[in-house]
């Protein structure tokens, strides 16, 4: 019989270093995606594209709500704290950890948000797939995510897949622009 050797593995996440929490923190956020995606898949070819994204449109709804909180909650930013607040909890979505991201400010009254690497788009466009069409879906996200940050907070889609012109041509896979009016 062949005997195995162990790799001494963590005994607890209290005993990981600081890149093992951050590959962690990735590896759970890959996690999440692939169950999101899955579920999605199954929901397209059980009811089809038409019903799956409302399903999805849905689920975001209350998803985001929840994500924006507990956010707020774990980085202690204030209600109604403006775009700092929405600019420091983008950067703490499920999704940040695995794609790339940047936001521009144009004014203390404005900002863009871009998603310059998105894995789902990315994956599908290396299989040679049409980019999945998430705007209607993103704008649910992103408008309900910003607002529970901050009632005062404006949401408007830049681009986002089926938009034309997006793919393979801008330097973003979906952008938004937030505005504070007060």
């Amino acid at each position: 019989m062949e005997k195995i050797s162990h790799v001494p593995l963590t005994e607890s996440i209290e005993d990981m270093t600081k890149e093992e929490l951050l590959n962690f923190v990735t590896d759970l956020s890959k996690r999440w995606l692939a169950h999101d995606g899955l579920w999605f898949q199954a929901a397209e070819k059980k009811y089809g594209m038409e019903a799956a994204i409302e399903l999805d449109t849905m689920a975001w709804e209350k998803f985001t709500e929840i994500e924006a909180k507990r956010i707020m909650k774990f980085l202690n930013l204030p209600q109604n704290g403006g775009l700092i607040s929405l600019a420091k909890a983008l950067q703490f979505r499920l999704y940040s950890f695995i794609n790339e991201q940047e936001i521009d400010w144009i004014s203390n009254k404005k900002i863009v948000f871009r998603m310059t690497n998105c894995r789902v788009q990315a994956a599908r466009r290396r299989k040679n797939m049409p980019d999945f069409p998430c705007k209607s879906v993103g704008i649910v996200e992103y408008t309900g995510f910003a607002r529970t940050i901050d009632k005062r907070i404006e949401t408007k889609c830049i681009g986002c897949p089926p938009d034309e012109g997006i793919a393979g041509v801008k330097d973003y896979f979906c952008a938004w622009e937030f505005t504070l009016n007060e």
